[in-house]
């Protein structure tokens, strides 16, 4: 398959939201983004959480946003978050046509494929409950650092936070995934999202993105 070398948005809009997106993405971890074209969608998938050491009980929260394609492309790439961010930004404010960053990284969670069909609905979920969690796991892990800590001390304060799940669910959903739908600007003002179970994933969605799921013992 030969990779498309850069990508042609559907409109000036779907260049917005994937500046806003790349933007939300990088606040959280300023890591990496799978750009996946097949058609003419494409898949943008970044990762919020994630196990940072062998049997940590993190579990890898992984947000993806779906965008059209104004051309049909093929490609499967995983790039540094910062790159895509600069080529958005040079970009004019009518352009659509994104160049594909040429040097990749490898990411452990870039490689995990979450399941294309066979998922079981599991509940309807108040936003405001999702939310909550968000907010209330933001505020407890702000209150738990000290000041000037190291990457070690911010990690583990927020692996029990995050990794707990939310209570009244059908589905042990932990906090962190609310913690992703929220950062990445997915959560609508008033509704409810969509839980879906298939195997030990689970996937949160709404109109406007999906929060993937994986417990971290699957991973080991």
């Amino acid at each position: 398959m030969t990779q498309a070398q850069s990508l042609r948005l559907a409109d000036p809009q779907v260049t917005a939201d994937l500046r806003n997106f790349v933007s939300r993405a990088r606040s959280a971890d300023d890591g990496a983004v799978r750009l996946q074209a097949v058609g003419e969608v494409l898949a943008a998938y970044v990762c919020v959480l994630r196990p940072r050491v062998l049997g940590e009980a993190m579990p890898t929260v992984i947000g993806m946003r779906a965008m059209p394609l104004g051309v049909p492309a093929e490609l499967d790439t995983t790039v540094q978050l910062s790159a895509v961010a600069d080529r958005l930004a040079r970009l004019d404010s009518g352009d659509t046509e994104l160049p594909v960053p040429p040097m990749t990284v490898s990411e452990s969670w870039a490689g995990i494929a979450a399941p294309r069909a066979g998922w079981q609905h599991e509940a309807e979920v108040e936003v405001s409950l999702l939310e909550q969690a968000a907010h209330r796991g933001i505020k407890e892990v702000a209150a738990r650092i000290p000041g000037n800590p190291g990457a070690a001390m911010v990690n583990n304060v927020r692996v029990p936070i995050w990794s707990e799940p939310i209570a009244g669910l059908a589905a042990e959903l932990p906090a962190g995934a609310a913690f992703a739908a929220l950062t990445l600007g997915f959560l609508p003002k008033s509704g409810t999202a969509s839980l879906f179970s298939n195997g030990r994933w689970l996937r949160l969605s709404t109109s406007t993105g999906h929060v993937l799921v994986r417990p971290p013992s699957v991973l080991f």
